[in-house]
């Protein structure tokens, strides 16, 4: 059992007395490309990570919830008939949770729980859709419902756009919930269309984390889906999914060249997510490499959404034994890197980049070799500890 689960348990059986009667588990994720192109429509290729968010829960007999979190050692309650809900800190996306479920008309039940994760927050690695995720299945199994994972994932990104305040697309929240070992997705993120694509065999996913860190609610994030927002109108498009370059070309007199930058970034960057699946499938790893180089270079001068660190980070793994192809992941402004690299020379990489990092940028990075895994679950508690 993963050692955040035990955790959970035993600090649920400490604080309550007695055992939970669930764990539920809801995974951050990496995005291997499609990177800002979600909340356009576009197509994304994310897989989930071994790295998730544990609640260890059981339910209560009255309407109230009740919720430890060990990595903030804070305590909240909310009582569902009349729910004070504030925002403030972690707190706020229990509060979203909540919210969202009782504007949909769930007949919510009270449940206690003790939860914690190891997806590194701020890194852009979705710590908070896999938080969203997880508060759901949760009330998902004490209130009763048939957990349907698109469903979900819609009502943690409502949450997240609406509560939160950011304008953030499906992606993160439906990786967390229909992830698939072994696999990533390659997501339509306009119909929800998913396709279960093989990481291709003698290849690793490797995340390189800056330490480098931005809030997206404070960040440029919500700027850019207005750009993108404006700039499809002017296409006369309801969404740049819809746009080729050979639209943009033809309108870029009428844009001005920062909106023009943005879109060519999103229609670019979705050719590039449709060929990756292409070079996956027919185990071209050189393409692949090469399309995710081509992707920070989109994001780093017509998206705009890089920084030095992550400069320096892609930099750093381009130059290291054994690396295809690095580009930045997430929302950006900082957070992680992303490499694809050849099993036999991931020692030698993940030495090259912590000697190179180092040097360059007086930080120590936090490296995590990828294991694609599955989304969000319940889980029985161990009898013996």
């Amino acid at each position: 059992m993963n050692k955040i689960a035990i955790k959970v348990q035993q600090a649920f059986e400490k604080r309550f007395g007695s055992s939970p009667t669930h764990l539920i588990r809801a995974p951050g994720r990496v995005n291997l490309i499609g990177e800002h192109t979600d909340y356009s429509g576009g197509f994304v290729m994310p897989l989930a990570l071994e790295e998730a968010h544990w609640i260890a829960a059981r339910p209560r007999e009255d309407q109230t919830v009740i919720l430890h979190s060990l990595d903030y050692d804070d305590s909240t309650k909310v009582n569902l008939t009349e729910p004070q809900l504030q925002l403030k800190g972690w707190q706020n996306y229990l509060n979203g949770v909540v919210w969202v479920l009782k504007e949909e008309n769930w007949p919510l039940s009270g449940w206690e729980g003790v939860m914690s994760g190891d997806v590194p927050q701020g890194a852009g690695l979705s710590s908070s859709a896999a938080l969203e995720t997880a508060l759901i299945r949760a009330f998902a199994e004490f209130s009763g419902f048939t957990w349907l994972p698109k469903i979900a994932a819609k009502l943690a990104q409502r949450a997240e756009n609406e509560w939160v305040g950011v304008s953030c697309g499906i992606m993160d929240q439906l990786i967390s919930a229909c992830g698939v070992s072994g696999h990533a997705l390659f997501i339509d993120c306009r119909n929800l269309d998913i396709q279960h694509v093989p990481l291709p065999e003698g290849l690793r996913i490797i995340i390189l984390d800056t330490k480098t860190r931005r809030g997206l609610v404070d960040s440029h994030y919500n700027e850019r889906h207005s750009q993108c927002k404006e700039a499809s109108a002017i296409l006369g498009k309801n969404m740049l999914r819809d746009a080729t370059l050979s639209n943009l070309e033809a309108q870029a007199a009428e844009m001005e060249p920062l909106l023009y930058r943005r879109a060519k970034h999103v229609i670019s960057e979705n050719e590039r997510v449709l060929q990756a699946v292409k070079a996956m499938r027919s185990d071209d790893h050189q393409l692949l490499g090469q399309l995710m180089q081509d992707s920070h270079i989109s994001l780093r001068d017509d998206f705009e959404v890089s920084s030095s660190a992550l400069d320096e980070m892609v930099e750093c793994a381009l130059t290291a034994p054994g690396c295809l192809g690095a580009r930045m992941t997430g929302a950006g402004f900082g957070g992680c890197a992303v490499a694809l690299v050849t099993v036999e020379k991931e020692d030698e990489f993940v030495n090259s980049i912590r000697e190179c990092y180092l040097k360059k940028m007086s930080l120590q990075p936090n490296i995590i070799s990828c294991t694609p895994a599955d989304g969000a679950s319940r889980h029985d508690p161990l009898t013996e500890l």
